[in-house]
């Protein structure tokens, strides 16, 4: 395409193109062998002589040869980062028909069309009447290709031209018959199903094969244009219909003839149809085509006769000539469908504008046009502004929609015409368009939809003038990486990747060697995640299929250039230092040819730049020292001094997978063998040398944990950098584990191809099996993620990136469903299960094996994740597992073998699945981390498996025992003891108490319960704990009570939860103090469950759980008995309490039966109120006698009762001053003159008196300290009102009686004769109760 450099002459460009070969003549094409008419006779020459051009069938074409080494290689490092991949050549049935199809034609006549579809990641090529059709993404060495043969009427009725852009006369479309999602699992689906539509551009013939990979193979049904179709021609300028319209060319001497062309085919799969679809064609005269492919045939239906009146654009350069014009192109708006939707949209490109269809599919077919918005016109916001200054043309060439069917990207090729030098030029640019929030799609909507999603990105400023059919051929395609990037392709065979980065546009073209032939098509890896898609892929002629690394177009892009994006060579040839100047760009990165001229330089100049993750100069050493001092201790085994050196280096600097001495372990297992690709396909996991391989890679791996032990580093590792030395010790176990599992695929092999457990046949052996595919599927994720390993077989991938292989488990988790199918056979389900179930297994124990036998070789631990403890390992072995337990769920028509088979590999299975999650738990816990979800996770999955695996045990035993000669009972058990042995000793290690239980119970085995107590000692006791609840559960207390006999500090610590059992284990221990305490808080529970029930009175009609204050009183009792019997120096103490507690519990008897009979009553008769709430229930009841008892149940309680509830207490008192009559008591007193004994008789009787005597008086009894602590009666001697509260004393709360100002003689007489009163003391002469 261009050259960053300066221009080279034509023979220098060609001495760099034949490194190794002899020099081509000066006039060698520089292009394509069709773009130069050479002779017949000198066409026809089998091999030319080694002076000339070598023949494009030659055995290896010169672009090949020239693949450097590093690209083969043991060491990818080596790569240059900024060159395309080789992914893999044609089939070789492919190589044989295009050497004998161009043996029988000239190379200019000889046209091959390719192409490649996303959507199913099929390539194609048409070569003579054949179509080729395989996986692109397929090792070469296996990749099965179709052959389909394109009907010789149709052949017959095509005219090959001559034409170098439009050699290409075939338009094909691929139909998905499972059109649902992405693409991300082909490898693992052992069937594809699609169709083909075929059509021919000139003719307007169109072919259709319904399903070109079944069995029988199908055979194509064709429809062809009528007569008047193909001669009548409408105008895109005005519409008219013109017959035999007569040749016309134009400025740049293209010439076209009459008959109209299609330029664009879609299909699409009709839901509800058996292998139906649909497909349209846009023509050049306007029309817009429908044709519906069945196998019995194909209806044609011309749905819109002229789609759009063109505008005629004044182009200065000759008008626009409708055989081969607009409609442009068409796309789906989503690529991917499902086929219960019932209509799809598509877009139409025509001269200046989009047009949005949609097809109706049910009940018939119908296409409408939604709406069409311009984007050549006089507003610059719609698009592009057409009529500037200098502009002459605008051709819009091609568009592409993103997979969420948003965003809309249009090549546009402009003409201008400098006005200051007069010169013409054509700027190429991408326009990209999106739609605009909430707007509405309805039929034949004329407003805005789309608007600009970023301002129109110049893909090249001032390119050369080319003709209309260099224009017309050009495509866009979109979605690779870098993400954002876009491909153009020429007719002429170049590929341009175009990239924004850093506020500027970068190009990359990707360009080939003459004989190599053009590029035929570019296409996408689809990510195995459901992520981005992958890196570019390019289709070519004669050399095979090539991928663009990301890097390589971050790297490699350039600015763009005033060149064009054919293989012609700039416009402005004097402009060459200039043109340097501006490929100069930020971040130092040299101007070079983003092509096959690369390839061969001898620069690998590389710096920095953002996005690029790259190592310094100081890594690079440190890893060149090690690698050298270790290269040196392989020859002789002397590691003198390369430890204080390697440390100078900074090599020790970094931890983890940066750590200069992981990157060459990992180098050291991931090496990828240099003989390991065959043409024998999946024959190589069958070949010895992947074996000896794998052991040549453990042997140099033990070597290099020799050296790291004999220079120190190991000692230096293990001190500083624990987890880069854990990394390099997995490495091993990887390496270890892979080498088991190709033992393991080799074994399955060799018992497949001898019959041994399968019907396949042998040659279906050597291919099948749940592990291979589960290989194929994880070397395929590594080929679509690293492009430099594309031309490297599945297998061989797998088994050489060592250091990858948590993914295996990813793929279990991800793609399981691809790999065992809902749609097998049961039977065959269970054993493709067994087989992935038996790798995991092997893994897990090849791993473990491993740090068993090197384990003083490995750091501590502590804090450190395995990697087979990591989420993506977990999460894979739960996949298969889970799948497993969902077979034995619905197993029960399965024989016993079967059943046998699959509960043997589940139980391994899931001894390593608990291991796993046992362990990242473990390391969580020691780096203080939170783990409460891993435990969750842990025991759901723990349970669910232990659980389903002894229900399996118990139907083994059953059928046993009926099976059995000898059906008595002791028989039965001893096969569930043999059987359930095994499965007991995994729920033992990790905590399956609920298994353990229900073994135990099965066989009534109580000395095996009593031996798993004492060794289960987990958290909160562990077993027995568990133990002890079920007993709860079950209301067997006495069994419970008695196993405290023997597990007397675990069952108090489960008995603290259950008091009412709690008190009598403490007392058969002779803790009479513990067991008080314990029955005193029991009395006074608020918990009204707290009476355990046992089984005996559940089943009985007096079951009764709720406590009554009998119950609490004879706690209580029990409590003060169990005190005295303690003897502690506290326990008088203690017998107060539990005695006012008594106290209160009668007060509380004796309030209920003056209390009327009511609804509240009845509430609460069987309750234990709070003593704030007898109070207050006293207070309501308006009783004079419960007015009385408050006074009791405060002297009963605490004194912090009686502070707390101070307020309470007033309005006692108060309740108190209001049940007798002081304004009567008073006139009586006066009317009658009270003589003091009179007095002090009426006096006694009034509550005042009674409660004053009952907390103040002599004979007055409470807890702790006396009431005059909370309240006292009088107020201070001096105390001023309005200085103080003036109800801190009964003094003042009597004062504020409606009586007391007349009767507050008699109110302070009668409290001042309470507190002293005795009997038959009188009152003393002369002292006042005033005073």
């Amino acid at each position: 395409m261009f050259s960053p450099g300066l221009k080279r002459s034509k023979l220098s460009s060609r001495k760099e193109r034949n490194v190794g070969q002899n020099q081509m003549p000066p006039d060698s094409p520089a292009t394509p062998l069709g773009e130069n008419l050479k002779s017949a006779h000198q066409a026809s020459i089998p091999d030319r002589p080694s002076t000339g051009t070598p023949a494009p069938w030659a055995p290896r074409l010169s672009v090949l040869a020239r693949i450097p080494p590093a690209n083969k290689s043991d060491k990818g490092d080596e790569i240059d980062p900024i060159k395309p991949v080789f992914v893999g050549e044609f089939p070789q049935i492919v190589h044989d028909e295009q050497a004998s199809f161009l043996q029988r034609r000239v190379p200019a006549d000889a046209c091959i069309s390719g192409g490649m579809d996303k959507g199913t990641c099929l390539s194609w090529i048409i070569c003579g009447n054949k179509i080729f059709i395989w996986s692109y993404l397929s090792f070469a060495a296996s990749k099965k290709c179709i052959s389909l043969e394109i009907p010789s009427d149709v052949l017959e009725n095509a005219e090959l031209g001559r034409n170098s852009y439009h050699c290409n006369t075939w338009l094909l479309s691929v139909v998905n018959w499972d059109n649902t999602s992405k693409v991300t699992n082909r490898v693992a689906k052992h069937r594809y199903s699609a169709g083909i539509v075929l059509c021919n551009q000139k003719t307007r013939a169109v072919s259709y094969w319904s399903d070109i990979f079944a069995d029988a193979g199908t055979a194509a049904v064709t429809s062809f244009a009528s007569s008047d179709e193909s001669l009548v021609t409408s105008s895109p300028i005005d519409g008219k219909t013109t017959p035999n319209r007569q040749q016309q060319r134009n400025r740049h001497g293209t010439s076209f003839t009459g008959s109209s062309f299609f330029n664009s085919l879609i299909a699409s799969a009709v839901p509800g149809s058996q292998n139906a679809c649909v497909a349209l064609a846009c023509c050049s005269t306007g029309e817009l085509w429908q044709f519906y492919c069945s196998p019995s045939g194909i209806q044609r239906n011309r749905v819109y006769q002229n789609i759009q009146n063109l505008s005629s654009q004044d182009t200065g350069i000759g008008q626009l000539v409708g055989n081969k014009g607009y409609p442009r192109s068409m796309i789906w708006r989503l690529p991917y469908f499902s086929l219960s939707d019932s209509n799809r949209q598509f877009f139409l490109l025509t001269d200046h504008e989009i047009q949005c269809f949609n097809i109706k599919y049910v009940p018939d077919l119908e296409v409408s046009k939604l709406w069409s918005q311009e984007i050549v016109g006089s507003d610059a916001d719609l698009g592009i502004k057409k009529d500037l200054a200098g502009q002459k043309r605008i051709w819009p060439l091609d568009l592409q929609v993103d997979d969420h069917g948003k965003v809309i990207t249009v090549l546009v090729a402009t003409f201008c015409k400098d006005r200051v030098s007069s010169s013409s030029y054509t700027q190429y640019s991408l326009l990209t368009m999106q739609y605009m929030s909430e707007v509405s799609t309805s039929s034949d909507v004329h407003e805005r939809v789309l608007e600009k999603k970023a301002p129109i990105q110049v893909i090249i400023p001032k390119a050369r003038v080319e003709d209309e059919d260099f224009l017309f051929s050009m495509r866009l395609r979109a979605g690779g990486k870098p993400s954002g990037s876009t491909i153009i392709l020429s007719g002429e065979g170049t590929a341009t990747v175009s990239h924004y980065y850093r506020n500027s546009t970068r190009l990359y073209q990707f360009d080939l060697p003459y004989d190599a032939g053009k590029v035929l098509d570019a296409s996408v890896l689809p990510s195995t995640d459901d992520g981005e898609d992958g890196a570019w892929v390019v289709l070519t002629e004669k050399a095979g299929i090539w991928a663009i690394p990301e890097k390589a177009v971050v790297l490699g892009g350039v600015e763009p250039p005033e060149r064009s994006l054919s293989r012609k060579g700039s416009s402005n040839e004097g402009s060459a230092q200039e043109e340097r100047r501006n490929l100069m760009f930020a971040g130092n990165i040299a101007p070079r040819r983003a092509s096959s001229d690369a390839w061969d330089a001898g620069d690998r100049q590389m710096t920095g730049m953002t996005g690029i993750t790259r190592r310094t100069a100081q890594d690079e050493e440190s890893e060149a020292l090690l690698g050298q001092y270790f290269h040196e201790f392989l020859i002789s085994g002397k590691v003198d001094g390369s430890l204080e050196k390697l440390k100078s280096s900074g090599a020790f600097e970094r931890d983890g997978e940066t750590n200069v001495f992981v990157r060459t372990s990992k180098s050291i297992v991931d090496t990828l063998a240099k003989h390991w690709t065959t043409t024998r396909g999946a024959e190589i996991v069958a070949m010895g040398i992947i074996s000896a391989q794998l052991m040549d890679k453990h042997q140099k791996h033990e070597k290099f944990l020799q050296f790291l032990a004999l220079s120190k580093c190991h000692e230096e590792l293990c001190s500083g950098q624990r987890h880069s030395l854990q990394i390099i010790l997995e490495h091993g176990e990887k390496l270890s584990a892979i080498i088991q599992l190709r033992e393991l695929q080799h074994m399955i092999s060799q018992n497949r191809s001898t019959g041994v457990g399968s019907k396949h046949s042998s040659s279906e052996n050597q291919v099948s099996g749940a592990l291979w595919d589960l290989i194929q599927l994880v070397g395929e994720k590594a080929r679509r993620n690293t492009v430099l390993l594309m031309d490297r077989d599945n297998a061989e991938v797998f088994y050489s990136k060592v250091s990858d292989l948590e993914q295996v488990f990813y793929c279990l988790e991800r793609h399981l469903e691809y790999i065992i199918s809902l749609e097998q056979p049961v039977q065959f389900q269970i054993h493709r299960a067994c087989e992935l179930s038996n790798a995991c297994v092997t893994i897990f124990r090849a791993a473990m094996d491993y740090k068993n036998e090197y384990h003083l070789w490995y750091p501590p631990l502590e804090g450190l994740t395995p990697w087979y403890c990591q989420l993506v390992v977990r999460n894979g072995l739960w996949s298969i597992a889970s799948f497993m337990l969902q077979l034995l769920r619905e197993s029960s028509e399965l024989d016993m073998s079967a059943k046998s088979e699959l509960y043997s590999h589940l139980e391994a299975l899931t001894e390593v699945l608990l291991e796993a999650s046992s362990g990242v738990i473990t390391a969580k816990m020691e780096r203080g981390e939170e783990h409460k979800g891993l435990l969750n996770e842990y025991w759901s999955r723990r349970d669910a498996l232990l659980d389903s695996l002894y229900q399996q045990v118990k139907g083994f035993v059953e059928a046993q025992h009926q099976d059995a000669t000898d059906g008595i009972e002791g028989n039965k058990e001893e096969i569930l003891r043999k059987l359930s042995s095994s499965l007991l000793s995994t729920a033992k290690r990790h905590e399956g108490y609920q298994t353990m239980w229900n073994i135990c119970c099965d066989l009534n085995d109580s000395g095996l319960l009593r031996n798993l107590m004492h060794e289960s000692m987990g958290p909160r006791c562990g077993f027995s704990y568990f133990v002890f609840k079920q007993l709860y559960e079950k209301k067997q207390f006495s069994k419970l009570l008695r196993l405290g006999e023997e597990f007397q500090e675990e069952l108090s610590i489960f008995l603290n939860h259950y008091r009412d059992l709690l008190w009598l284990h403490e007392v058969f221990l002779h803790q009479f103090s513990a067991a008080s305490e314990t029955l005193h808080v029991l009395a006074l529970s608020q918990d009204e469950s707290f009476i355990s029930t046992t089984e005996d009175e559940i089943n009985s009609d007096h079951a009764n759980s709720i406590p009554t204050l009998t119950d609490r009183r004879r706690f209580l009792n029990l409590s003060k008995i169990a005190a005295f019997a303690g003897k502690d120096a506290d326990s008088q103490t203690k017998v107060n309490r539990i005695e006012a507690d008594l106290k209160i519990l009668r007060l509380q008897e004796e309030i209920m039966e003056v209390l009327p009979s009511d609804d509240t009553k009845r509430h609460v008769e069987k309750q234990l109120l709070r003593p704030e709430e007898l109070i207050e229930l006293c207070l309501k009841s308006g009783s004079k006698e419960l007015a009385l008892h408050v006074f009791d149940v405060f002297a009963w309680t605490s004194s912090s009762f009686r502070k707390s509830h101070k307020t309470l207490l007033e309005e006692c008192w108060k309740n108190a001053a209001d049940q007798d009559p002081w304004s009567e008591l008073y006139e009586a007193s006066i009317n009658e003159g009270w003589s003091d004994e009179e007095t002090l008789h009426q006096l006694s009787r009034t509550i005042l008196f009674q409660a004053s005597s009952r907390c103040y008086g002599p004979k007055a009894e409470t807890i702790e300290d006396r009431f005059e602590e909370v309240l006292p009666l009088r107020q201070e001697t001096g105390e001023v009102a309005g200085t103080k509260d003036t109800r801190s004393s009964v003094e003042a709360i009597l004062m504020q009686h409606r009586d007391f100002p007349y009767a507050g003689k008699l109110m302070l007489t009668a409290i001042m004769l309470g507190c002293v009163q005795e009997e038959h003391v009188k009152i003393e002469e002369g002292v006042s109760p005033m005073v």
